[in-house]
């Protein structure tokens, strides 16, 4: 990724007070990495895979170190829940530029109602006003943590954003939808989930990457936090996509048009 290229328009809030931030990162498969179903169909053998920050959750990391350089907020968080090697996945958020990190560790497979819990729990210790988490892990494609976490907080939300506004304790995003594009006004506190458009996240230095190892890093554990992270759902069976059957040239345009028409297959 390059350098930052920033769409973000900001006012400064009112610098009496402190302004948190809580930025939520999750520790998926590299999005190089070509993973494997595991043999009994559970999920996917993650077994001497390169593990790297979810993609979405980097632009909401540079997205929050943004606002805490123009000044709106005073103080990033950065939060991972999950495995003790999710606190490398910390220090790179801690790299790019925030303060110190929370890890709620567990050994447990983490579903996204029990992520969006142990955020809420985070949140109620830590008192942000403002929470950005990425859209989607690219591991799972739930899309539901965001909408959980602001419906348990019962704070407002704006999910797929592609352009935020911040002015005087109210908010102004610009979500990604599928006719386009619509622009939703609402207070802070609130949750915003980012969208790939939002920004482009700036390289990891080594000078930062070396001050981001003195960083504090809090451990926590869903015991510690009243959490219960049961799972409310059952993965049945994993299976690797259907292979994509090879192509074949045809003679002519007339050949074409009655392939098409006889056997391509509508999506």
């Amino acid at each position: 990724m390059g350098q930052y290229k920033g769409s973000v328009e900001l006012r400064i809030l009112d610098q009496g007070n402190d302004v948190k931030l809580l930025v939520a990162v999750k520790r998926v498969a590299d999005y190089n990495v070509k993973v494997r179903v595991i043999a009994d169909a559970s999920g996917v053998d993650l077994d001497g895979v390169k593990m790297s920050m979810n993609p979405f959750d980097e632009i909401a990391v540079e997205e929050a170190v943004c606002l805490k350089e123009k000044g709106v907020v005073t103080e990033v968080i950065a939060v991972s829940c999950g495995v003790a090697q999710c606190q490398e996945t910390l220090r790179t958020a801690l790299a790019i530029g925030a303060d110190r990190g929370v890890l709620v560790q567990t050994e447990a497979e983490l579903q996204p109602l029990a992520v969006a819990k142990l955020l809420k729990a985070v949140a109620e210790r830590e008192q942000p006003q403002l929470v950005i988490l990425g859209k989607q892990a690219i591991d799972d494609d739930c899309n539901q943590t965001a909408q959980m976490l602001a419906a348990l907080l019962g704070w407002g939300q704006a999910t797929f954003a592609s352009k935020v506004v911040v002015d005087a304790g109210t908010l102004q995003v610009t979500r990604e939808v599928d006719g386009g594009r619509e622009t939703v006004g609402l207070k802070i506190p609130a949750v915003i989930s980012t969208d790939l458009r939002l920004n482009e996240p700036r390289y990891v230095t080594l000078p930062n990457i070396m001050k981001a190892k003195k960083k504090p890093v809090a451990t926590l554990t869903p015991e510690g936090l009243g959490v219960d992270v049961s799972h409310r759902l059952k993965t049945i069976k994993v299976v690797e996509p259907p292979k994509r059957s090879a192509g074949v040239k045809v003679p002519d345009v007339a050949t074409l048009l009655d392939k098409l028409k006889h056997q391509a297959k509508v999506i």
